[in-house]
C-alpha cells in the first residue's frame, strides 16, 4: 500500500508565495516521475509541473517562471514552490507519483490540498 500526503495549502493574497509538500510512504521500491496537478472549480484537472527521478522538469506554460518543482529522493518527497501567485492559481492541488512496489507498479494520488489566492 502506498500513500501520498500533501501539505502546505492555504489562503494567500495575490503576489504571495506558498510551498506545497508531498510525502510518499508505504511499500515503495522506487519512484519515477512525481508531479503536481490542479483542479479549479468547474474545470478539468491539469498538469502543473512534474519531475523525473533524474531531475528533469516540465511546467505548464501558465506557471513557468513562477513555480519551481523539486524532490528529495531519499525522502520520497516532492515540493512545489509557488511564487507570484495569482487568483487564477486557485485550485485543489494534487500530488502524483509513479511508484514501483515489491509486487507492482501504480499511479498514486494524494487527497489534494486547497490553494486559494485572493485578489
Amino acid at each position: 500500500q502506498v500513500q501520498l500526503v500533501e501539505s502546505g495549502g492555504g489562503l494567500v493574497q495575490a503576489g504571495g508565495s506558498l510551498r506545497l509538500v508531498c510525502a510518499a510512504s508505504g511499500s515503495i521500491v522506487s519512484i519515477n516521475t512525481m508531479g503536481w496537478y490542479r483542479q479549479a472549480p468547474g474545470k478539468q484537472r491539469e498538469l502543473v509541473a512534474r519531475i523525473t527521478g533524474g531531475g528533469s522538469t516540465n511546467y505548464a506554460d501558465s506557471v513557468k517562471g513562477r513555480f519551481t518543482i523539486s524532490r528529495a529522493n531519499a525522502k520520497n518527497t516532492v515540493y512545489l514552490q509557488m511564487n507570484s501567485l495569482k487568483p487564477e492559481d486557485t485550485a485543489v492541488y494534487y500530488c502524483n507519483a509513479a511508484v514501483l512496489t515489491n509486487t507492482h507498479a501504480l499511479d498514486a494520488w494524494g487527497q489534494g490540498t486547497l490553494v486559494t489566492v485572493s485578489s
